[in-house]
């Protein structure tokens, strides 16, 4: 099965090395780059809890001034992960949405205990920091990375996208979602996925490419890749 994945390089490392070894070729095609962003470090004991809603909020971040008990809010597994290889100890993780996310903010953390700060890029889909404010919570947001389309594709993977029939692709974001619609536009690629599942983060990366005509749309949660395999 040929399958395609469009996150950059250290987020797709370990997909791409767990589905070869299933036996399956894997092309990897980035279709955004993640640029840290040079921010003002806070001082983070005024702050009784921490929110990540992606995994690079926390690659960008120096934690090293961070109590490591702090009370941590991480948007899913892969989040989770980085969270407690970074030291964090009492970690809460949603189900890969920040709806969810959300919701265990509001259970699980006492408005009145103290202040929140949310670690984020400066492209979000929703506004988590305003519906808690709304909420009676206290929250201050620090952006520490930006992404950028990458629009230059190397001619061999083109080549085989042309090529292959390409069973699977996984889109992460709304914003990854938009750049490979473009990159599909550029390349003329666009009328080439009538065979090819669509798996994507959220309704509303999967809303961007409806444009195009695929076998099916499959919405995901991150860490259920593996398992999306048996579902087509």
């Amino acid at each position: 099965m040929h399958i395609l994945l469009t996150r950059p390089i250290d987020d797709s490392k370990e997909l791409i090395l767990r589905f070869t070894s299933l036996g399956h070729k894997v092309s990897h095609l980035p279709v955004i780059n993640i640029e840290p962003l040079r921010y003002l470090e806070p001082d983070f004991s005024k702050f009784e809890g921490i929110i990540f809603t992606s995994a690079n909020a926390i690659k960008n971040l120096n934690t090293s001034k961070i109590d490591k008990k702090i009370q941590c809010f991480c948007v899913g597994n892969s989040t989770e992960k980085i969270a407690k290889h970074s030291g964090f100890q009492n970690i809460f993780c949603a189900e890969g949405n920040v709806n969810n996310l959300k919701e265990i903010i509001l259970q699980n953390f006492d408005k009145n205990s103290g202040s929140l700060i949310y670690i984020s890029g400066e492209l979000i889909s929703y506004s988590l920091e305003k519906d808690l404010i709304s909420n009676g919570y206290s929250v201050k947001r620090l952006i520490n990375y930006t992404v950028k389309p990458i629009e230059k594709i190397r001619d061999e993977l083109i080549k085989d996208l042309k090529a292959l029939i390409t069973y699977i692709v996984f889109i992460y974001s709304e914003n990854s979602a938009r750049n490979f619609l473009n990159i599909l536009k550029k390349y003329n690629l666009r009328d080439d996925w009538m065979n090819t599942n669509l798996m994507c983060l959220g309704e509303r990366a999967s809303s961007v490419l409806n444009e195009i005509k695929w076998k099916k749309i499959f919405l995901f949660n991150p860490g259920e890749e593996e398992f999306l395999l048996y579902k087509i």
